[in-house]
């Protein structure tokens, strides 16, 4: 298989094309490493504006999506002692979050004196999302670029959910650790529209209660919370211009409490579905979800490509197929 020989994407990747150095398409499109070093300065000043802005509105300045991991662990500790935050760590627990994952919630949220919210919803309903969005296409093929059906089902369930726990506490700040190459920075820092949310909510609301029933609609917003337009706070992901080292960042959170699960796979230091996730997304459109990603982070230097090469395409621990199969109730 041909892999562009700057970053990572493989030819099996949508779009793609080769040069006859092999360097793919994105790689010749990136406009390099200083102009977005100026994006960066410019969207971390659009954020220090909007932090001035939050502070002393509530119970809360910020709140952010908690997943346990490395990236949202480092912006907490980040949001907390660099820039002295008011916070609530709200957690969504799919079911499937590493037992290490959660401890480290504990004793980082301790060790930095902050707030922790936890929301389980229905192991059973859960489980049946999973299952159903691993044998069925119900999202654009686009958005299948970034990540997986069951990926993109479950951070769907996250983003809703946390938003509508936000207007009701009418916090002004959400804050989400997606890593350099998730999202760009001109994306950081974004005012929520409640128009726009609507009609992103519909996408995901829509297909996942035709395959697993209205129950579902309950992690949504309603015709309320739509209503609370004042409300609606700035969506926010530092680590988009801050500066990223996986290894500086690993050993910061250390000093919080935080330690590197051994039962998950080289993409996710929280979840034990994800490698079940990868497998069948790489099973069903020939490349690895998180590709996209990766070869983001080693286009713009975050990320060596030897590191990222072995993240998409290294062994993976053994044993991780089978936790996932077994709690899914996957026989076989």
């Amino acid at each position: 298989m041909k892999i562009c020989t700057k970053c990572i994407l493989p030819e099996t990747f949508p779009g793609v094309k080769f040069d006859e150095n092999g360097v793919c398409s994105h790689c010749r499109d990136f406009k390099g490493i200083e102009a977005l070093n100026e994006q960066k300065k410019e969207y971390e000043q659009k954020f220090l504006d909007i932090v001035e802005q939050a502070r002393d509105r509530g119970s809360y300045d910020c709140m952010i999506a908690y997943s346990g991991g490395k990236d949202s662990t480092y912006t907490l500790k980040v949001l907390k002692e660099r820039y002295n935050l008011r916070i609530l760590a709200f957690t969504i627990d799919n079911g499937f979050i590493s037992e290490r994952a959660f401890r480290n919630m504990c004793s980082v949220c301790e060790n930095l004196g902050v707030d922790h919210l936890v929301f389980r919803p229905r192991f059973d309903l859960m489980k049946n999302i999973f299952l159903k969005a691993s044998e069925n296409d119900i999202y654009s093929k686009k958005t299948l670029e970034r990540a997986s059906t069951i990926c993109t089902s479950c951070i769907g369930i996250v983003k809703f959910v946390t938003l509508k726990t936000a207007l009701e506490k009418n916090v002004p700040l959400i804050a989400y650790g997606w890593s350099p190459g998730q999202a760009p920075v001109n994306s950081s820092v974004m005012k929520v529209n409640p128009q726009l949310i609507r009609a992103t909510q519909s996408v995901t609301q829509g297909p996942l209660s035709k395959l697993v029933g209205n129950d579902v609609n309950a992690y949504f917003l309603t015709d309320e919370h739509f209503a609370m337009t004042e409300r609606f706070p700035y969506n926010v992901h530092p680590l988009a211009f801050l500066d990223y080292n996986e290894d500086r960042i690993k050993e910061e959170i250390g000093q919080i409490g935080w330690e590197e699960p051994v039962d998950t796979d080289s993409n996710s230091t929280n979840c034990l579905l994800n490698a079940y996730a990868n497998d069948v997304h790489i099973k069903r459109f020939g490349f690895h979800p998180y590709v996209w990603e990766i070869a983001n982070m080693v286009r713009t230097g975050v990320m060596g490509r030897e590191e990222g090469y072995d993240k998409i395409y290294g062994e993976q621990p053994g044993g991780l197929l089978d936790e996932a199969h077994r709690r899914l109730g996957i026989k076989g």
